[in-house]
């Protein structure tokens, strides 16, 4: 079959799309179906991979109990991380919401296999971390898949790793890459939330172009 042609009215669309993502932390209560989320993490296996390990687990997490614990383990982490703060920031950082665990509807953990025997190892044996890049191509490729249906995704990165593998009880030898919140948002908001808020803006990319 020949390779699809994109027009400009695609590509005016597909950056729209990367516009429009957002981490979103302010979910309604209404479910994600079964059959949404099994589309949406079949689709990771169309994203890059080094030597095509696809070395990505997802493990979603419906238990209440397991739930409590990633709370918990969130709750302590944040609190560590207001104390570390400057005082000129600390009561900014004090109102950010930074989650949305006990509103998201659908929570899962993107976990990856260090040394997957998937890809016989090629193109890692220099460079080992391209195992979890590759993991976080695969969590990249679900996120706007999932704003193109209309759901948002948070990345709650404030926690500790160990404990939330403790409480999923998934192998011994994945490491965690984050835990996500996945939902219908309550509002799309243009600009990020980080920046109404005043955290940080954001910036033209940094590039450094070398030439004869």
């Amino acid at each position: 079959m020949p390779p699809p042609e994109f027009d400009d009215a695609f590509r005016r669309q597909l950056r729209a799309l990367f516009a429009w993502r957002r981490d979103v932390r302010h979910f309604r209560a209404d479910p994600v179906p079964d059959e949404l989320l099994d589309r949406l993490l079949e689709l990771t296996a169309l994203a890059p991979s080094v030597g095509l390990s696809q070395p990505w687990r997802f493990v979603t997490v419906e238990d209440p109990a397991r739930r409590a614990a990633v709370r918990a383990s969130f709750l302590a982490c944040n609190a560590a991380a207001l104390t570390g703060q400057e005082s000129a920031r600390a009561a900014l950082y004090a109102r950010l919401k930074l989650e949305g665990l006990d509103q998201a509807p659908c929570q899962f953990a993107l976990c990856v296999e260090p040394d997957p025997a998937q890809g016989h190892g090629l193109g890692r044996a220099t460079m080992p971390e391209t195992v979890a890049y590759s993991a976080v191509m695969a969590l990249h490729t679900l996120w706007l898949a999932a704003r193109a249906e209309g759901l948002g995704l948070g990345w709650v990165s404030i926690l500790e790793p160990q404990a939330v593998l403790t409480a999923l009880e998934v192998p011994a030898s994945w490491r965690l890459v984050g835990y996500f919140c996945l939902g219908w948002p309550q509002q799309v908001e243009e600009q990020p939330e980080l920046e109404r808020e005043g955290w940080e803006h954001r910036r033209a990319a940094a590039t450094l172009r070398l030439r004869r």
